[in-house]
């Protein structure tokens, strides 16, 4: 069990909407059902109507620095089903890596390789107590994109496994390039932030609002975001 999930849910019962793409870059094919990953019927491209509300107000304080710059929306509701599926291929790509056989792996490098894996993938529960974020409906990945939907170079690709993925990995570094990296992941999050979401301590980026892993963060009595009924 991660921290978070000590947290208690009331979930406020908001519908799911669909996030427009008139105003929303959106990445396609979207690279899960790519894999092969089990969606179903339902669009990846949902979340809770509050969500998208500050999704909206986040777009317009990011417009007002950078004109013409939106969201590229990378990933948004997903299935419980589907982070199991992203959890074991992740899994096996990193056992790849390491010249191991994803089929045949030790009980001792399973364990190790999924500590690893779990430092950026939620546990996929089906225990109404302890939803994987994605699962409610209020947490989002997503990147910067110019006027032309194009995706901004962030430093390093969503759902890197490596410590390139935490939020402030180039804070330190005096190249030019790790400055503009740091100064963009600094510009998501300060226009996320200011709606109202919370950042994933090790992915920049993954937001929320309303789940366990933002009331934990922001200090929170309770989640107003349990799994939503589509995602179980």
């Amino acid at each position: 069990m991660k921290p978070y999930q000590t947290v208690p849910i009331r979930d406020c019962g908001e519908p799911l909407v669909s996030i427009p793409r008139d105003r929303f870059a959106a990445i396609d094919p979207h690279p899960y059902q790519a894999l092969g990953a089990p969606y179903g019927p339902r669009s990846p491209f949902f979340v809770r109507r509050g969500i998208l509300d500050r999704l909206e107000r986040a777009r317009a304080a990011l417009q007002s620095e950078r004109p013409g710059w939106t969201f590229q929306i990378f990933d948004a509701l997903r299935p419980v089903a589907v982070q199991k599926f992203m959890v074991e291929y992740t899994l096996g790509e990193l056992a790849a890596e390491r010249d191991l056989d994803p089929a045949g792996l030790s009980d001792v490098d399973r364990a190790a390789l999924l500590a690893e894996v779990q430092v950026f993938w939620a546990i996929p529960s089906l225990d109404p107590a302890t939803p994987p974020p994605h699962s409610t409906g209020s947490a989002i990945d997503l990147t910067l994109a110019t006027p032309d939907g194009q995706p901004v170079d962030m430093g390093s690709p969503i759902d890197e496994i490596s410590q390139r993925s935490y939020p402030d990995h180039f804070a330190d570094s005096e190249t030019e390039s790790a400055s503009t990296f740091q100064a963009r992941r600094a510009l998501l999050r300060r226009v996320l932030v200011a709606a109202g979401f919370a950042q994933h301590a090790n992915e920049w980026w993954h937001f929320s609002y309303g789940d366990q892993m933002w009331a934990w963060a922001t200090g929170q009595t309770e989640a107003r975001y349990g799994r939503a009924p589509e995602a179980g």
